[in-house]
């Protein structure tokens, strides 16, 4: 997903909108249940370029039907090196219909979901105003 990860690497967390399927599914590292639908994994997405410090991809894995990679990263929370995994599969389109982040190890999950649940309230308020339109 050279898209996404060049948006990542660029640091252009806003740009990552126009990369997600409409029905696209996050399954985030610290919550239970997925999130689904380009609004709120956009905003969940720019939430995460504010909290990850020092960001880099290390490694990238691509499925052999060219629909699925793995880009393995590197950054910080709060100030806690993280180590972690984005799996993205796309659909026909191209565009990305499955997010997955898998991150290690513990303190570092801790540190990403405190960190993130201070973003919360933004999150939210930034996914009504990208489905309204506002």
């Amino acid at each position: 997903m050279n898209d996404f990860r060049a948006a990542v690497e660029a640091g252009d967390y806003a740009a990552l909108g126009d990369l997600l399927a409409e029905d696209v599914v996050f399954r985030s590292p610290v919550a239970f249940k997925p999130y689904e639908g380009r609004a709120i994994v956009a905003a969940i997405l720019r939430g995460v370029g504010r909290v990850f410090t020092d960001f880099r991809y290390v490694r990238e894995l691509e499925d052999a039907d060219g629909r699925g990679s793995a880009l393995v990263f590197e950054t910080y929370a709060d100030g806690v090196s993280l180590h972690g995994i984005d799996l993205i599969r796309t659909n026909d389109a191209g565009l990305i219909s499955e997010l997955t982040v898998m991150v290690r190890p513990l303190s570092a999950a801790n540190a990403l979901a405190q960190a993130m649940a201070a973003q919360f309230p933004q999150i939210q308020a930034e996914a009504v105003a990208d489905m309204t339109g506002e």
